[in-house]
């Protein structure tokens, strides 16, 4: 008899809470003893009896820009480009004028920068920094900003903060970088100084915060309202950070992982990376307060206990309400750089950007394509990543949380990747949460959870060609938090790494995918014994409902409040 690496797993794993049963392959269901679960239930009724608490799916129906919004402002053009002395011939670097424009309209208030139909070279980042700026082409197939230069070359070289001889270009920073002024002056000012930065919420040495309030009670994943010590600092619509410290037996990195047993006997104290992350930052909007009773605008992602410090604190002031639409960023045509050596011919970078958005983007011959670095709520709709080999055609790192892709495409690459090279697909690291991606069409890479810890996030509706790996340093600890979700994922050419994940993601949900067979790159679970995950309609990628955010986004908008302390 002949017993598969899978089945192997399966047996090591398998309890009367975890999926990865005998018969599983032909879409039967053992019942699951911790949610009541009984065979032949829906999985997504399930999951409406409690959004916001269910063991395995996420609540993510509120993902993306203004909580989901399904339209974008539409704000009175500002600047023309080509009255700023930008060239639609190619012919002059038009970067100067682009920014001169993007700025004076930002400094103004806010509106659109438009960039009429044309090839405009940019030898230059374009830096929106400004809130309520939307920089707008006359669509992806009529205007191009064609980039001849890279990160490297205009800011110079980016080392990595542990070391080594990695270049930081390979997932960072953008030619077009959406990012706050005074945090890209920031960032780029430590870069040329060689003095390589954090780059997320609380600036380059994450010191750039005060405590507004502390939460005097504690509060469970869900809630909506939470209790604080001093009140008088928070106010309706402010943004803030809830930050959660992690404790000396690493209790919080435990609950990231659903408290699955195995996080008991798992290695904490030489995830030297990994630790470097907490404490988890979290933005949020304040709805209302009242008396020491403080409303946020989403539930909230994690338990909040009193070992873990819980408060509310500022942050550095993102962009907020900016777009990019309608154009192609094409890079001068290179060859892919060897793996984590990219020099920086990124596309579109969201960096400390809240409720932002790119529709009708396409990225030509990147390292990169689009990146979230410390983003938050911010959708890209309709975008698209081809030409040559990309390292990272989407990455979602450094604590970014909500984020929200749809109807997005990963081409296959114009030529076959250089030897050394790799290409990773869909990623998700840092501590990153409820993040969705849906809706795609991926001919080349995979479902890249990159280590780090990233929990709670879905990808929903997509067709792959699932021919990527995942990345991350041992040191930056496990693959998989808890509560990832893949639900309806067709592979068209039948390999299980990084897709079916029952066998490896804790308290996860893989539901409705094609049937697949491990072959490639094959993981072990970072935790030993039961990992409560569920495997629902196994080889069927075509159950009810069809998409999972676009179905929950229906669901959020009746969901009753359920305030701290009351019963699930």
């Amino acid at each position: 008899m002949v017993i598969s690496r899978r089945s192997l797993l399966q047996a090591t794993t398998a309890t009367a809470t975890s999926v990865a049963l005998t018969g599983m392959a032909h879409g039967e269901r053992a019942p699951d003893t911790a949610t009541g679960h009984r065979p032949g239930a829906s999985l997504w009724e399930e999951f409406r009896a409690s959004p916001r608490t269910h063991p395995q799916i996420p609540f993510i129906g509120r993902a993306g820009y203004a909580g989901g919004s399904t339209a974008f402002p539409r704000r009175p053009v500002r600047a023309d480009v080509v009255r700023y002395g930008a060239r639609p011939d190619g012919s002059a670097d038009a970067a100067p004028a682009i920014n001169r424009a993007i700025a004076e309209t930002g400094e103004r208030g806010g509106g659109t920068v438009r960039l009429p139909p044309g090839r405009y070279r940019i030898d230059d980042i374009i830096r929106i920094g400004h809130s309520n700026v939307t920089l707008r082409g006359a669509g992806s197939g009529a205007t191009t900003l064609y980039a001849t230069r890279s990160l490297t070359d205009i800011i110079g070289p980016y080392g990595s903060r542990y070391g080594g001889d990695k270049s930081s270009w390979s997932w960072a920073g953008g030619l077009v970088w959406v990012c706050p002024r005074d945090r890209l002056r920031a960032l780029t000012g430590a870069i040329k100084a060689r003095e390589w930065p954090f780059e997320g919420w609380t600036g380059n040495r994450r010191d750039q915060w005060r405590t507004l309030a502390r939460v005097t009670s504690p509060a469970r994943r869900g809630d909506l309202t939470v209790t604080v010590d001093a009140p008088a600092a928070l106010r309706p619509g402010d943004r803030v950070l809830l930050q959660l410290s992690d404790d000396a037996g690493h209790g919080l990195l435990a609950h990231m992982c659903g408290d699955v047993e195995g996080t008991a006997t798992y290695d904490w104290s030489d995830k030297t990376k990994l630790l470097s992350y907490a404490p988890y930052e979290w933005p949020v909007r304040i709805t209302a307060v009242r008396g020491r009773r403080v409303t946020l605008d989403r539930p909230l992602p994690l338990d909040a206990r009193p070992e873990w410090a819980p408060r509310f604190t500022t942050l550095v002031a993102p962009v907020t309400g900016s777009g990019v639409e309608g154009l192609t960023i094409e890079m001068r045509e290179t060859t892919q750089s060897p793996h984590l050596l990219d020099t920086g011919y990124n596309g579109l970078a969201m960096q400390c950007a809240w409720d932002c958005w790119a529709d009708d983007v396409h990225v030509v011959n990147a390292d990169n394509g689009f990146l979230f670095v410390a983003a938050k709520a911010v959708t890209l709709r309709r975008t698209r990543v081809s030409g040559r080999g990309s390292h990272h055609p989407y990455a979602c790192r450094e604590g970014s949380h909500d984020n929200l892709v749809e109807d997005f495409s990963v081409e296959r690459p114009a030529a076959p990747p250089p030897a050394g090279t790799q290409v990773h697909g869909i990623n998700v690291e840092g501590l990153s949460s409820y993040n969705v991606w849906s809706r795609g069409r991926m001919a080349t890479g995979t479902f890249d959870t990159h280590r780090g810890l990233p929990f709670a996030n879905v990808r929903t509706e997509i067709t792959l060609h699932n021919d990527g790996k995942h990345g991350g340093d041992a040191n930056a600890g496990p693959l998989y938090g808890a509560r990832f979700t893949h639900w309806n994922v067709t592979v068209t050419n039948g390999r299980a790494g990084c897709v079916r994940i029952d066998d490896v993601a804790p308290y996860s949900a893989t539901v409705g995918i094609s049937e697949v067979t491990p072959f490639g790159q094959i993981d072990t679970p970072d935790f030993q014994g039961p990992l409560h995950a569920r495997l629902d309609a196994y080889g069927t990628p075509a159950v009810t409902p069809r998409n999972l955010h676009t179905a929950q986004r229906r669901l959020s908008h009746g969901l009753p409040t359920r305030r701290q302390g009351e019963s699930r």
